[in-house]
């Protein structure tokens, strides 16, 4: 696997995971999980770009797309 490819991938995988955390800490954590989740979303919309993998970008872009809603709702 390119290196790139995997450090997209692992680099989302750690975004993510960081995102459900803050999802655990509660309201404290808002709107930076959303974010957190946000990055995390791209870093794998990427990745699934790069190696066409179509369920996995069709994922993440009704993610980033609900991602951003929530942004926007959180902001204001």
């Amino acid at each position: 696997m390119n290196k790139t490819n995997e450090l997209l991938q692992w680099t989302g995988a750690v975004a993510i995971v960081l995102g459900h955390i803050l999802n655990a800490v509660g309201p404290a954590a808002y709107p930076y999980n959303i974010i957190v989740f946000a990055v995390g979303t791209i870093l794998f919309l990427t990745w699934a770009v790069r190696v066409a993998n179509k369920p996995q970008m069709m994922v993440n872009v009704i993610s980033l797309a609900i991602g951003i809603v929530g942004l926007f709702k959180a902001i204001g």
